[in-house]
Formats: C-alpha cells, sequence, structure tokens
C-alpha cells in the first residue's frame, strides 16, 4: 500500500520551503529572543552579544563561545514609551526603540552588547547602554577608517584581541587559533549559501521574492552560523521545486536600508507595485564581506581583520578615500541587469541621506534611473510608497532602461 499524505479539509501540505519561511519569520518576530535563549539551554555557559546592527566579526565570537545576535530595534511591533526621553526626536528611529526592548526586558537574555562606529547615533547608543545596563559587558567597536594593511589591518586585529580579551574574562572560552579557523569555514558556507540564493533571486526573482530572502537572513541573525548555512542550504533545494510564474515587472537595486530596517510589507508593498528587487544592502550584517575569508592562513585573526580592509561592501557608513562615489552601485546595476535603483532610507538617517546626493549625481551621469523615499521601521502606511514605485516602475518601463 502507497503511503499517502493528507491535511484536514483536503488541503495539500504545505512544501519545505513554505515549512522554512514560517519557521524562520516565527525566529524574526520573536522580540523576546526565544533562539537565542534556547542556544543558552543548550550550550551551558555560552554568551550571547547583540550588536547592531551592520557588521561585527561574527567568526571571532563564535570561536569563543559566544553566539552573536543581530539586534535591529523593535520594528512595527513595540509601542515607543521610556525609550523616547533619552534620544532626541530629530534622529533615527533605531535607538530608541532599542533602548525601548532593553527597558522591558525583552533582551534578558543577552550577556552583552557590541556597539560599531556606524554613526554618532550608534555611539550614543553605546553610551546609554553602558549608563543604563552596567552589570552586563557593553563595548564600543572602533573599525579602521584607513585601509592599508599594515595600518588599519593591525590597528582592527587589535581590536579583535581586546574583545576577545574582554569577553574571556566574562566567562567566554580563550582564544584559539584553531577555533577560529573552524568558525571561519562556518561563515564562509554560510556566505556561499546566501549567495545561492542570490544567484537565484537575480535570476528568477518571481520564485525568490527579496521579501522572503529577507525572512531568511533575519533568522540568521539569531542563529550559529553553521546552522543557518543548513537552513539556507534546504531552503534553496526546496524552492527550486516550488510552484512560481513569472511576473511583468523591473528589477531595482535598493539601497539606503543597510543599518534600520523598514518593516517587512514595506519591502512587499515595493514588490506588489511591480518591482522586483534584485539586490539590496538589507541585513548587510551577512553580507559585508564579499569574498570568502582566508582560513588556512597562518595568522587567522589577521584574516579576518583584513578581510573586513580588503573586501569589505561599499556603504554609507565605509570610508572610501578618493575612491568613485557611486561606481560600485552602478557595477551593482550592470552585473545584476537591473533597470533603475531605489533609494530607502531611514527618516534622519545621517550616512544614508548625505551619501545619496552624491549616488543619485553618478546615477545621472550612467543614465541609470532612480527613485527615492523615506522610511522609519515602525512605518504603517505604505500607499504613498506604493503609488511612487508603481508609477517610477510604469515610468521605466515605458521610457528608461539601463542599456
Amino acid at each position: 500500500m502507497s503511503e499517502t499524505t493528507t491535511t484536514t479539509g483536503g488541503l495539500p501540505p504545505p512544501d519545505r520551503a513554505s515549512q522554512i519561511l514560517t519557521q524562520a519569520r516565527a525566529m524574526m518576530d520573536d522580540l523576546h529572543l526565544g533562539p537565542v535563549q534556547r542556544w543558552k539551554e543548550a550550550n551551558p555557559g555560552g554568551l550571547a552579544i547583540g550588536y547592531m546592527p551592520v557588521y561585527v566579526p561574527r567568526p571571532l565570537f563564535e570561536a569563543i563561545g559566544c553566539l552573536p545576535v543581530s539586534i535591529f530595534g523593535g520594528g512595527d511591533q513595540v509601542d515607543i514609551i521610556r525609550g523616547d526621553s533619552y534620544f532626541q526626536s530629530y534622529i533615527c528611529h533605531i535607538p530608541r526603540s532599542t533602548i525601548e526592548l532593553g527597558l522591558n526586558g525583552h533582551l534578558k537574555s543577552l550577556d552583552g552588547m557590541v556597539f560599531p562606529s556606524l554613526c554618532d547615533v550608534i555611539r550614543n547608543l553605546g553610551g546609554m547602554w553602558k549608563m543604563l545596563f552596567p552589570d552586563r559587558w557593553s563595548s564600543y567597536l572602533d573599525l579602521p577608517q584607513n585601509f592599508a594593511l599594515h595600518l588599519g589591518g593591525k590597528f582592527y586585529a587589535q581590536e579583535l584581541k581586546r574583545i576577545a580579551r574582554e569577553l574571556h574574562e566574562r566567562g567566554a572560552k580563550a582564544y584559539d587559533p584553531e577555533a577560529l579557523r573552524q568558525a571561519i569555514r562556518n561563515e564562509n558556507r554560510r556566505r556561499l549559501a546566501i549567495n545561492v540564493l542570490d544567484d537565484l533571486r537575480r535570476r528568477e526573482p518571481w520564485r525568490l521574492p527579496t521579501s522572503d530572502m529577507y525572512v531568511l537572513l533575519r533568522a540568521g541573525g539569531l542563529m550559529p552560523s553553521l546552522d543557518h548555512a543548513q537552513m539556507l542550504e534546504e531552503f534553496a533545494d526546496a524552492v527550486r521545486a516550488r510552484p512560481a510564474r513569472p511576473f511583468d515587472n523591473v528589477r531595482v537595486v535598493m539601497v539606503g536600508s543597510f543599518c534600520e530596517q523598514p518593516p517587512l510589507d514595506l519591502i512587499r508593498t515595493l514588490e506588489k507595485s511591480g518591482c522586483d528587487i534584485v539586490d539590496d544592502d538589507l541585513q548587510l550584517g551577512l553580507r559585508y564581506i564579499e569574498a570568502a575569508i582566508d582560513a588556512d592562513t597562518a595568522d587567522p585573526l589577521e584574516a579576518l581583520a583584513n578581510a573586513f580592509i580588503t573586501d569589505g561592501a561599499a556603504t554609507a557608513s565605509r570610508y572610501i578615500g578618493t575612491a568613485e562615489k557611486g561606481r560600485a552601485l552602478i557595477d551593482k546595476v550592470k552585473a545584476t541587469k537591473a533597470d533603475g535603483v531605489v533609494f530607502a532610507a531611514a527618516s534622519f538617517c545621517d550616512p544614508a541621506l548625505l551619501d545619496q546626493p552624491m549616488q543619485e549625481a553618478a546615477l545621472e551621469r550612467a543614465g541609470i534611473p532612480f527613485t527615492s523615499f523615506k522610511f522609519a521601521e515602525n512605518t504603517g502606511q505604505f500607499q504613498v510608497i506604493r503609488e511612487q514605485a508603481g508609477a517610477f516602475s510604469d515610468s521605466v518601463k515605458l521610457w528608461g532602461t539601463v542599456q
């Protein structure tokens, strides 16, 4: 007798890709960090270290027995009450909601926080965190702005040693080069799995929309790199078998949301308006290093530091010296065969909004269409954005495209 699968009411069972997405969405929406607490229960003595939110050297944390946890504020799930009393109203939203999460106990499973040098707001948030939670480990990670390996690389390696030393004093494992090599290999495997899905998204965006990719990556910020890599690999196998049909959409690159994240429904609104997002800087922390890190070198700590120097993504929070502003974005548009660019920056995000005019000028010189809007993580109304994105999509179809 053959084995069959049925569901209540005769409906077909959910496909494996949809099951993985449901699991990832539940993890993403859990503001109490349930996945982190379960990891700590399974790894007695392990430390969970939150970070804000663009980039930290995740392999180093995993190598010393810590789980690096992406913190993206409260999104549209949290009403800001106490958080508003600690920051001005004319800065971005994410620090206020992060403070709110900390004060109401949502982040109690974290043993520490690290604040990379992204902007003045994140620097101030780090100081506020030290004042409000003096019993927890907290550190400001001063990322290098000089990209000479013998200067910026050496400086950054010293910063990594400092963090490893301070966390060891708090109960983390001592730094071990072989453990770091293995953590780098795991991160390289995750990066490869992300690249495989990104390639599929660019070839068949109707099969893997960015809104689904976003959910998968948000879940990864709460998981060890190897576990996340395995989830992505399983999803890649499953999603290829998922029924899908093409849409007559324009292909766009979305930039500007590298720190504070737009609501998921805003991303879906762009997709419904006729835009296939084939590249973006959402969840940049898992994509920041754009090449495999050398795990077999004599000094893996130096390799990790040098990867930031030589293979870090071009973003508004990264100083590029005399390099041509906008060139990386133009190259990305051409590489992904995009028809245009959507600038989506958080309101009052100084790095993104100061960077945008220079990026726009470069796009104009290259003849690449673009549009722009601002958002906050708790934005709830998308009709205006949908109309704007729809008009942009129609105009590109009618009058403009990238050659």
